[in-house]
């Protein structure tokens, strides 16, 4: 009969796990290596750092001095001498000056001050940015890597159902084997395609997103590598929460940026108070004949009265501006607390669910197929349990990997919620 010698190919087939080999073509990629890739070519990166270059471009306009203004005004026309543009020190007419605002109330380094604050401010949006983009990326890689995974097992299954569907279509011509088995297969067969056409769609968005966030090549085919080291050295238990409360104060740049907006609001109601002084003109004259007395010499002063404007309204926006900056804070910290105990809270219910599983699970579960197939060319089980075995085998493999996930972004959560690389 055909039928155990198709069915020993199945075993092989089933036994091989993850042995379908990658495309010669494709890019093989590890988290450390995609991590290089986006802090390097991520565009969102790039622009934000084009914004702290603005930011300390601004430092140099604050340093500068304002720039000293000349005038000049000549007699047009002399209808006495009917002549234009006279300048002879008899029949022409000419005026000079030459002015220079002074800054007071230290207005310059009050501006330099608010400058640097606002640097500070486009650091932070620069890190804060690269944080949340880093999550999304690693979270992104490791989904993508296991439902590699997992497509690995539809695949697996997939190919073993269509041996057996054909040898079974040769037994039916033969009358060895029922339409109604034929029927289970096809059905099984069908509803695995099924599934593995939509987890191939989902994969090819997450490597999208992966390509977006790294300015790799649209047409690249990702092969992403998680080495077994890189999941067996992920020891939550070695964190105490307070630990990470802490690191999270120290490093996250949400935090630092708002305590920093409250710095930046600060050093403006310096300024706008040093606004309500007001600055003053000295001015150097020369007017040819149209002074007394002639070839006339003068220094001047301009100084505006205050009486009306004394920048009350710039005032009370900065002050309204550093309660709303501490408002601010107390909220960021208020959530930053409740981030870390949620995503601390979640890793251990992950982490402890996860040692809560047979290591040797997947092992043992890949050394009794080959019973179960041997059992059931020795017609010792029927089809329907053999199916229900592979249903079995795929929902529990399929299982496995999503909990690998889970595990895995738990860690990288951790990191996100902490600003740090707790877990490498």
């Amino acid at each position: 009969m055909r039928i155990p010698k198709l069915l020993s190919c199945l075993a092989l087939l089933c036994l091989a796990a993850g042995a379908s080999a990658q495309n010669t073509d494709s890019l093989k990629l590890s988290l450390p290596e995609a991590e290089k890739l986006f802090v390097k070519n991520n565009y969102q990166l790039i622009a934000q750092q084009y914004q702290t270059d603005q930011a300390k471009a601004d430092v140099i306009t604050a340093r500068l001095f304002d720039n000293p203004e000349i005038s000049y005004e000549n007699q047009l026309y002399n209808h006495e001498t009917k002549k234009f543009l006279q300048t002879n020190s008899t029949t022409g007419e000419y005026q000079a000056a030459l002015s220079q605002v002074i800054k007071l109330a230290g207005k310059r380094n009050k501006n330099i001050q608010l400058a640097t604050a606002g640097v500070k401010l486009s650091e932070y949006q620069y890190f804060d940015l690269m944080r949340t983009l880093r999550f999304s990326l690693t979270s992104t890689f490791y989904k993508t890597y296991y439902d590699q995974q997992s497509a690995k097992v539809y695949e697996q299954q997939i190919n073993s159902l269509k041996l057996l569907l054909s040898a079974n279509e040769q037994q039916l011509k033969m009358g060895n084997v029922a339409m109604k088995d034929i029927i289970r297969i096809k059905s099984l067969l069908y509803s695995l395609q099924g599934e593995y056409s939509s987890l191939m769609n989902d994969i090819e968005d997450l490597q999208t997103q992966i390509k977006l966030l790294t300015n790799i090549k649209p047409d690249a085919k990702l092969a992403l590598v998680v080495s077994p080291e890189e999941e067996e050295n992920y020891q939550l238990d070695k964190q105490v929460y307070t630990n990470l409360l802490d690191s999270a104060r120290n490093n996250r740049a949400d935090l630092q940026l708002a305590k920093t907006g409250i710095v930046y609001a600060e050093n403006n109601l310096k300024l706008q108070k040093a606004n309500a002084i007001p600055d003053v003109e000295l001015s150097l004259t020369y007017d040819l004949q149209g002074s007394y007395p002639t070839k006339y010499t003068g220094i001047g002063v301009k100084l505006p009265i205050p009486l009306f404007n004394r920048n009350q309204g710039e005032i009370k926006k900065a002050k309204i501006a550093i309660d709303a900056g501490k408002a601010s804070l107390n909220q960021q910290d208020a959530i930053l607390e409740n981030e870390v105990y949620n995503s601390y809270a979640s890793a251990l219910r992950t982490e402890n669910l996860y040692h809560g599983f047979d290591k040797n699970f997947n092992a043992d579960f890949d050394k009794l197929i080959s019973e179960v197939i041997k059992n059931f060319k020795n017609r010792n089980i029927s089809l329907i349990e053999f199916l229900d075995f592979y249903d079995s085998y795929k929902a529990s493999t399929l299982q496995m990997n999503t909990l690998k996930y889970q595990r895995m972004n738990a860690k990288e959560e951790i990191n996100f919620v902490t600003g740090s690389n707790i877990f490498k």
